[in-house]
């Protein structure tokens, strides 16, 4: 992209460009055996923030955003700014997108994985607000890793000696809710058998993470914002108020404004809360870091389940999950963010482990019957794949002939899901004979 942006062509292919990770010297290229060294051309489009990709005279089949781009595509500039997923020669996946010529630089990691304009300025904000002892308010989506980031503000900031505590407001019983934040002395309430010490007592002198805190109970937003304003405590039932030092995050994934215009949250705490604020992007808003998150998951899980060995062959060019299918992956919705993507990962390093070629195919279609490809404004290279009612007999015994009958195969090479196969093939009149019929 940045040679097209200053009006220069960009060959992709096995010899060029060279690739480099983020914050490394170290840039090569492609050196694939498989990747024809007669490239694709990436060159400027019409409109000056466009790309052309154009595959004739090139050696290399190109996939773009699931769409096999048979001459030459063009992509605007939002297809540009989300980002598009490339399966070059069926042997590589990449995005094509913007990037912040500036990068991270020598900003800490914080351990959190991603190299994304979104993560970046994240990361910066981290180092900002670590050393300070501000209340901090998350925002962000389900599953984008707020406590993540609520534990970096910790571990990089002066009460890192000290403890870090998590507590999910949306699953405490309101009635124990005051107890299990401030404590409770012995018979404060019917089964109070014996004293309780409280989160904030606990967190003394570290932090106390208080997730989902539009959840919490209207009767205790009063006492958690006393606490807030005055750094003392009082257990239920207890006569005497104790000091404590305890730096608050809280995070949510609603619009605590409007809870607040409704009557559900109290405005002073929303107010004490949000010293600052910080908003966690969802996976959509930092696509490029989609492949190096899923392979941290998949990597971890496959050492999880004591099968790295798996991962052995890919210096020699054998990679452990097929690139089109990680390609058809890399464009689907993820609404459930980065929790999504680590359970998938999941499923999908048991499937290796099991050694059935067939099981990873078989989430993946999982996969795309519940979720959407990502919408794209490029109409030449929306996410599609064939529709069964276009196969023809001829196309389906060819399929099941090179794979031996085996349907979930013929599927794959066809670019349908097994299911509307196996639906167009009853209605064609053509019986299934493979292994896995």
């Amino acid at each position: 992209w940045t040679a097209c942006s200053r009006g220069e062509p960009l060959a992709l292919g096995r010899s060029e460009p060279s690739f480099a990770p983020p914050g490394s010297g170290l840039r090569r290229p492609l050196e694939d055996i498989f990747v024809s060294r007669r490239p694709v051309m990436l060159r400027p489009g019409k409109p000056r923030d466009s790309i052309v990709l154009d595959v004739r005279g090139s050696g290399n089949a190109l996939v773009c955003d699931g769409r096999r781009v048979e001459t030459e595509v063009e992509l605007d500039g939002a297809a540009l700014d989300r980002g598009v997923v490339l399966l070059l020669a069926e042997r590589v996946v990449l995005l094509l997108g913007r990037v912040d010529p500036l990068g991270a630089g020598d900003l800490p990691s914080y351990g959190l994985v991603g190299e994304s304009v979104a993560m970046v300025t994240l990361r910066r904000d981290i180092r900002r607000l670590a050393p300070l002892d501000v209340p901090v308010l998350l925002s962000g989506a389900t599953g984008t890793g707020k406590e993540l980031v609520a534990m970096a503000l910790h571990e990089a900031g002066p009460r890192r000696a000290g403890p870090f505590l998590a507590v999910d407001m949306g699953a405490i019983p309101p009635t124990l809710a005051a107890a299990e934040l401030f404590g409770a002395v012995r018979g404060a309430f019917t089964g109070a058998e014996q004293a309780r010490t409280g989160l904030f007592r606990r967190a003394d002198g570290g932090t106390l993470f208080l997730d989902e805190i539009g959840e919490t109970p209207a009767e205790v937003q009063p006492l958690l914002l006393r606490a807030l304003e005055t750094s003392e405590i009082r257990p239920v039932g207890g006569d005497e108020a104790r000091r404590i030092h305890v730096r608050v995050l809280a995070a949510t994934d609603a619009r605590l404004a409007d809870e607040v215009a409704q009557g559900r949250f109290r405005g002073p705490l929303l107010h004490r809360l949000a010293g600052d604020e910080l908003v966690v992007p969802t996976l959509a808003e930092r696509r490029e870091d989609w492949g190096r998150l899923f392979r941290h998951f998949f990597v971890a899980e496959l050492a999880a389940l004591g099968t790295s060995e798996h991962l052995a062959g890919e210096a020699g060019g054998r990679p452990v999950l097929p690139a089109g299918l990680v390609a058809r992956l890399a464009i689907l919705d993820w609404p459930g963010n980065v929790r999504q993507l680590k359970n998938v990962a999941r499923r999908l390093a048991v499937a290796v482990r099991d050694g059935d070629p067939d099981r990873p195919w078989a989430e993946l279609e999982r996969l795309e019957q519940a979720l959407r490809p990502v919408a794209s404004a490029s109409a030449a290279s929306r996410p599609a794949y064939r529709e069964a009612s276009e196969l023809t007999r001829e196309d389906i015994e060819a399929a099941l002939a090179a794979e031996e009958g085996r349907v979930q195969r013929a599927a794959r090479v066809l670019g349908v899901a097994r299911t509307s196969l196996y639906g167009r093939m009853k209605d064609l009149g053509i019986e299934p004979r493979g292994p896995n019929r």
